[in-house]
């Protein structure tokens, strides 16, 4: 398993945090922004992304934001959907009018 590297106090991985390149990330506290900060991961990030992910958040919190996230794109959601064995009729992009390709 690799050791993170955080810098500072960030509570941003440094190999994560160009996925959160408009925020502060010296001053960023993920838990209290949890829907910016999964649908970032889930829509940017890589199995490391996916790995922090899983280990800040319950999978309860992971799923509500796929019912609810119109932003994620048609992939994304799909992926996502599968992972979790979301039916895509509950998965919000899937369902939007407006979804990105």
């Amino acid at each position: 398993m690799t050791q993170r590297h955080y810098t500072n106090k960030c509570m941003i991985p440094s190999e994560l945090q160009t996925l959160f390149w408009d925020v502060d990330v010296d001053t960023f506290v993920p838990e209290q922004y949890t829907e910016y900060t999964i649908f970032r991961v889930l829509e940017l990030g890589d199995k490391a992304a996916v790995e922090w992910l899983r280990r800040t958040f319950p999978e309860t919190q992971i799923r509500s934001l796929l019912s609810t996230e119109h932003r994620l794109s048609r992939k994304s959601a799909n992926f996502w959907a599968l992972v979790y064995g979301i039916p895509s009729s509950e998965v919000a992009a899937l369902n939007s009018s407006r979804q990105v390709e």
